[in-house]
């Protein structure tokens, strides 16, 4: 694997190695915009680094054909809210674990993001498949973080945080054949935008961005390229929609939100009293956000196999809802 020059000159200097050794890809970023690298260091102090490589002027492939100006430059802008939130927010994340920024920069078109390499601190598992324990780590872990960001105004980030929020979105909601959500999608983020209690959300929280320690008690998170404002229902409802089908979904939704919120009042300490207002707030907003997932990706992707017969179920009831 080769980088250029500059690049290589770049890394050197922000991380004080004499060498760089072992390049090896971890992966592509989506849409053809670069790489993501693990590169070994002579003479630093740390053994590697991660490296994420985005071309700015890269020309978008996108694997389901959404091509757009539109969606370049949302893409663009994610990068760059990527990079400020590891160079302003990261530090902050003492409860919810998150690799930390070593350097970052532009060479040539190119942004440069140098990181923590999660594998040499803890975090050396990407998992598939999520058992129920497993899935707890989670959402520890994004109930801790949201309660380190209540009340925080997302300076720098996206004023409203996840990838398929309504107004980024005009084209795939355009798209979409389900013309009673299609009519209801402006309320159902007008609800969750209009929560009194707003978090920062990851925007993003699938399995493929967690880590886990070897065995797996602890977990970290990565990619903040969509992190922003928002109520932590999306987060939570996106989570659990990424690694159980519809029958986990529904039978173990109750016992879900219960976990996630005495995960939150304890991360809140000693504002126990405000967990319980975000709570009654909050727990109706979980098949709201839920709902507002199923808008973006019946408009996305109509074969997705998230697409079934509970995500249906709840939708329906909160278009129903928002007619009432």
């Amino acid at each position: 694997m080769k980088i250029s020059l500059e690049t290589e000159q770049f890394l050197l200097e922000n991380t004080g190695a004499s060498k760089l050794t072992n390049i090896s890809l971890i992966q592509n970023v989506w849409s053809n915009y670069g790489q993501i690298l693990r590169i070994g260091l002579l003479g630093a102090e740390t053994t590697s680094v991660v490296v994420k490589i985005i071309q700015s002027s890269a020309h978008q492939k996108h694997p389901r054909g959404w091509n757009s100006t539109l969606g370049h430059s949302r893409k663009l802008r994610s990068y760059q809210v990527e990079h400020y939130w590891y160079q302003h927010y990261a530090s902050r994340c003492q409860m919810a674990a998150v690799p930390q920024c070593v350097a970052q920069g532009r060479v040539e078109d190119a942004l440069i993001l140098v990181l923590e390499d999660l594998s040499t601190c803890g975090f050396p598992l990407r998992l598939q498949q999520l058992n129920g324990q497993q899935l707890k780590v989670c959402i520890r872990w994004l109930a801790c973080f949201h309660a380190t960001f209540m009340h925080q105004r997302p300076v720098g980030l996206w004023p409203i945080g996840t990838y398929w929020h309504l107004a980024t979105r005009p084209e795939e909601l355009k798209a979409l054949d389900d013309k009673a959500l299609q009519q209801a999608a402006t309320a159902i983020d007008s609800l969750l935008n209009n929560c009194h209690y707003q978090s920062i959300v990851h925007g993003d929280a699938k399995i493929a961005n967690f880590l886990f320690s070897k065995d797996t008690s602890q977990v970290s998170a990565v990619d903040f390229q969509y992190v922003g404002a928002g109520c932590g229902m999306k987060d939570l409802a996106y989570l659990i929609g990424s690694c159980m089908d519809e029958n986990e979904c529904e039978k173990k939704e109750t016992v879900l939100l219960n976990y996630y919120f005495e995960q939150l009042q304890l991360a809140l300490r000693p504002h126990a009293y405000e967990g319980q207002e975000i709570e009654r707030e909050w727990r109706p907003m979980y098949r709201i956000a839920w709902a507002d997932f199923h808008r973006f990706i019946k408009g996305w992707s109509p074969g997705h196999w998230k697409i079934n017969s509970y995500s249906e179920r709840i939708t329906d009831e909160v278009v129903r809802q928002m007619n009432q």
